[in-house]
C-alpha cells in the first residue's frame, strides 16, 4: 500500500498541526507492538485507512478518517512496563482513554469520538464501528497491528504503509 507523494502531501497538510503537537509528540515515547512506537503505529493505520478510502472507492469523510486514525491510540502512558492492575486490560481501556485524551486536548467532534472509541471492536464487544470511517480504522488497525506484531516475533522492526 504505498502513498503517492501527492497523497502523503495531503495526509500531512489535514494533520499538520497535530502532528507537530506537543501532547502528540510524547506518543514517540510508548512502544506499541515490537519496537514500533504508537506514534508511528498511528501513522501506519493513517496511511493504510488514507489508501484503502481513496482506492477502494469507500466514501468515507476524509478528514474524519484522517482524524480518527491518527489520534485512535492517543492514550499516553506505557502499558508495557506499567506496575497497575489495570493495565493488563489496556486492550479493553485505552479506546476509552484515547478519546477523552483526543476530546480534552483537541475538542474533537462526535463523529471523531465514535472512531476512536470503536477501534478496538470485537474486544470492546459494545463498542461496533457505526460509521464508515470507524469502520476503516478499525479494519486498519487490524492489519498494521498484526504486521506490526508479526515483525515482534520475527524480531525485526516493521513499518506499514511507507
Amino acid at each position: 500500500m504505498k502513498l503517492t507523494p501527492n497523497e502523503e502531501r495531503h495526509i500531512r497538510k489535514v494533520l499538520k498541526d497535530y502532528i507537530q503537537d506537543e501532547k502528540v509528540q510524547e506518543m514517540k515515547h510508548y512502544i506499541q507492538h515490537g519496537s514500533v512506537t504508537t506514534f508511528d503505529h498511528c501513522k501506519s493505520v493513517t496511511r493504510v485507512c488514507f489508501w484503502l478510502n481513496k482506492h477502494l472507492h469507500l466514501g468515507a469523510n476524509t478528514k474524519n478518517l484522517l482524524l480518527g486514525a491518527f489520534l485512535h491510540d492517543f492514550y499516553l502512558y506505557d502499558w508495557h512496563n506499567s506496575s497497575e492492575k489495570w493495565h493488563r486490560f489496556h486492550g479493553f481501556r485505552h479506546p476509552e482513554f484515547a478519546r477523552k485524551n483526543a476530546e480534552a486536548h483537541f475538542h474533537i467532534d462526535e463523529n471523531v469520538q465514535k472512531i476512536i472509541r470503536s477501534h478496538m471492536w470485537p474486544l470492546t464487544i459494545t463498542k461496533v464501528p457505526t460509521s464508515r470511517e470507524a469502520l476503516i480504522v478499525c479494519l486498519a488497525d487490524k492489519y498494521v497491528s498484526s504486521i506490526e506484531t508479526i515483525g515482534k516475533r520475527r524480531g525485526r522492526r516493521t513499518n506499514v504503509a511507507k
